[in-house]
């Protein structure tokens, strides 16, 4: 049995992870740590198996005062990090704080400390470069997007992720890098999830870019396999769902308008404005034009993670897949 210590543990993927480490035997105590105060965090509760630690992980200070307190008081082995600010509109050091200098403290405490084995980052598929000279389905060798012009929230999540990269092999851990794919739902920070649910999604005119989706049960899923799993690399965890933008949006019950480029902005901009939507054009500009879909292979024969849980759109419901239909002929 091993310990498990959790950050953004009140995120969507978060909350569901913990209550499916809290049900697993195979776990010992799970640490549950997020930035809200224990009495904000309502569906955790302190018991034989769980505690939640109110932490600001931005601070190195207390990242130390973490590990080598309740992490080490409890034998926790392995890590999973969720924690980074979800808006695509933060910027600036606290929010690079959070994003970036977080995960490097808890990497370097990680390496001097007496029982952490093991440490998973969820990292992200819009870290991945889209280019009209690359392929659209894309491998974990892909090129990262480097660009200096590239938004924070990029540039961010393309720092974390090669910041854990660079311990591999060198740490006395094992690192596990998941790139995943967005999971559409409220609070899980999905680009795609803002664009779909609005009174209205406007796309590039001419373009409709091929789109791969997960849900929360998938990345799940992926997070336990990877806790449990041995070995470390970098992983591609697509979800069931790939389809054009259009079908997308039409089987989410959104109106799609397209727009000639120069207009988009503009108007997402307006609609941020108005309404407080936290779709951020200009990540998703290239993305919107092009496309990008997550080979999964590696992350099938490796951690035997195949996404097995389609979208449950409101138009249309899921689709099912006949190779798991287990039903008799």
């Amino acid at each position: 049995m091993i310990s498990v210590l959790v950050t953004g543990a009140t995120t969507t993927v978060g909350e569901r992870f913990v209550r499916s480490l809290v049900a697993d035997t195979r776990v010992r105590h799970v640490l549950a740590v997020a930035r809200e105060p224990p009495e904000q965090a309502l569906p955790f509760s302190h018991g034989n198996r769980l505690t939640y630690l109110s932490v600001d992980l931005a601070r190195s200070r207390h990242v130390r005062e973490l590990l080598f307190g309740p992490a080490r008081d409890l034998g926790v082995e392995v890590v999973v990090h969720l924690g980074q600010h979800r808006s695509g509109f933060g910027k600036g050091r606290k929010v690079h704080a959070a994003n970036v200098e977080a995960l490097r403290s808890i990497l370097d405490l990680a390496d001097r400390h007496p029982t952490i084995r093991r440490l998973v980052l969820k990292s992200y598929a819009v870290a991945y470069k889209v280019s009209l000279e690359l392929p659209i389905l894309v491998r974990e060798d892909h090129p990262l997007n480097l660009s200096p012009k590239a938004p924070q929230y990029i540039r961010d999540r393309v720092e974390a992720d090669l910041t854990a990269c660079a311990r591999m092999g060198l740490s006395s851990f094992e690192t596990v890098v998941l790139r995943c794919a967005e999971a559409l739902g409220p609070g899980t920070g999905s680009q795609i999830y803002d664009y779909l649910d609005a009174p209205v999604a406007f796309r590039p005119l001419g373009f409709d870019p091929m789109v791969n989706v997960a849900t929360v049960e998938d990345m799940v899923v992926a997070l336990e396999k990877a806790t449990h799993g041995s070995g470390e690399g970098v992983f591609n965890i697509p979800g069931y769902d790939t389809l054009p933008l259009s079908e997308a949006t039409r089987k989410w019950g959104t109106p799609s308008i397209p727009l000639p480029g120069g207009f988009l902005r503009p108007a997402y901009n307006l609609r941020h404005r108005l309404t407080g939507s936290e779709f951020e054009y200009g990540l998703n500009r290239n993305r919107l034009h092009i496309g990008l879909v997550l080979d999964g292979t590696r992350a099938r024969e490796v951690l035997g993670y195949v996404p097995r849980h389609p979208i449950d759109w409101p138009i249309g419901g899921p689709v099912a897949d006949p190779a798991l239909d287990d039903s008799p002929d």
